[in-house]
């Protein structure tokens, strides 16, 4: 490695740990929306693939319900209850997907609503 390279390393991506804790929450939906994305278009084969992003999904709102349940997370009582009630959505319609009745489009679509409300586009004053 070059001195120019080793000078501008600590400068360059910075770690997940130094980010901010909405921008990393962003990038986990995304990444997760993307797998789910990917392996429905590639349904039938992809089933194996699409099983495993919606288990990474299914997590990912475990984790949420789980924080929004804590007495000392300070966000609004109605924002909790929202949380927790898309994560019992997710869920049961992950069952769905996984026994073929229904597509992932919906959980799609409420993660992409999560990451505008985190990226501060969906927001409307």
């Amino acid at each position: 490695m070059t001195a120019l390279a080793y000078s501008t390393t600590p400068y360059g991506q910075p770690s997940l740990s130094l980010r901010m804790p909405r921008a990393q929450e962003y990038d986990v939906i995304a990444r997760i929306t993307s797998r789910m994305k990917s392996a429905q278009a590639a349904l039938p084969g992809g089933f194996p693939a699409l099983a495993a992003a919606l288990a990474e999904n299914r997590k990912l709102w475990v984790e949420l319900a789980t924080d929004a349940a804590l007495p000392a997370n300070p966000l609004p009582l109605v924002v909790k209850v929202q949380i927790l009630n898309l994560a019992q959505f997710t869920l049961n319609h992950t069952a769905r997907i996984l026994d073929g009745l229904e597509t992932c489009d919906p959980l799609i679509d409420i993660n992409l609503s999560i990451m505008k409300g985190l990226s501060g586009k969906g927001v409307t004053p």
